[in-house]
């Protein structure tokens, strides 16, 4: 259906407006930016959460070879007030202009993510088809089916269509998505303490949850679109969203697909204990894809007269 095509129009629009783009971060909590060689990788965070959560990987790819950006979702380390006035519309938006500001100097860009980042960077690979040469999902997000959730979660789905919906909180529960300890509560002890731009918020608006199953809807139907190589990495006791997750992934894409089990971490896999693993599997992957035929061409025409 005509519904169902990449558009590549907004890409291209953004592309032909930034052909020399630099990069700067301000405030903390802003993003983080790592320069590195010709090849690019874009990390998405999760909803509610912030950059620090793929500050790892992305020294780690940073130090790899790569040059690396993450980039604050639009609404996100600030107050819930400023997060509830952005939907998922806003947060892809805001990672496709960064895509696209990555590949203006870059040979070749792979984007990841992390949970709801995940979900982003799958977009990205339909809507951007052409600027992304590989992705990796951690830990992706369709189904909240892990083994700490609530067993009433059956209900979430008809709270989320009530009158109350956008006063509802869902309220993340022990273990937070983190079985090292020792990280566990120094990430707790800040979110008590409401630093968002550090550790993110505690509980998800009803608003928000209802953006997030919107964006969900999109990519599972347009999962058979997608035919960028990708890597799947999930915890196999995933406490948030169980490996039935990497699964319908896997099975729907059309391209290329590495799946690998982690088998000592939760949800949280990008700075839990086998962070260094996800790290390592992701720079390998990326590596292992081929340079395009002719490296460095543009992926547009430049229009006549311009």
């Amino acid at each position: 259906m005509a519904r169902n095509r990449p558009d590549h129009a907004g890409c291209r629009r953004r592309i032909l407006r930034r052909r020399f783009v630099t990069i700067r971060l301000s405030a903390a909590g802003e993003g983080i930016y790592l320069r590195g060689g010709p090849d690019a990788v874009l990390l998405i965070h999760g909803l509610t959460g912030t950059p620090t959560e793929m500050r790892f990987v992305a020294r780690r790819l940073n130090a790899d070879g790569f040059t690396v950006w993450v980039p604050r979702l639009r609404g996100h380390c600030r107050s819930e007030a400023e997060l509830v006035r952005t939907g998922w519309r806003d947060w892809y938006d805001g990672v496709e202009e960064a895509l696209v500001r990555l590949h203006a100097s870059a040979r070749r860009v792979f984007v990841g993510g992390l949970s709801m980042g995940a979900l982003l960077s799958l977009r990205l690979a339909l809507k951007c088809r052409h600027l992304v040469s590989g992705t990796a999902l951690y830990s992706t997000t369709l189904f909240y089916d892990g083994w700490s959730i609530p067993r009433l979660r059956f209900l979430l789905p008809l709270i989320l269509k009530s009158p109350f919906a956008r006063r509802y909180r869902f309220v993340e529960a022990y273990p937070f998505g983190i079985k090292d300890a020792r990280l566990r509560d120094i990430i707790v002890t800040r979110m008590s303490r409401g630093d968002s731009a550090a550790a993110g918020f505690s509980a998800t608006p009803g608003a928000s949850l209802i953006e997030l199953r919107q964006l969900i809807a999109r990519v599972k139907r347009d999962l058979p679109l997608i035919t960028t190589p990708t890597l799947i990495v999930h915890a196999r006791d995933d406490d948030m969203t169980s490996p039935r997750n990497a699964d319908y992934v896997a099975r729907r894409l059309s391209g290329p697909v590495r799946q690998i089990l982690l088998d000592d971490c939760y949800h949280m896999i990008t700075i839990d204990q086998q962070r260094e693993e996800v790290a390592q599997q992701t720079a390998a992957f990326f590596r292992s894809l081929p340079l395009p035929p002719i490296a460095g061409r543009p992926i547009f025409d430049q229009p006549r007269g311009a």
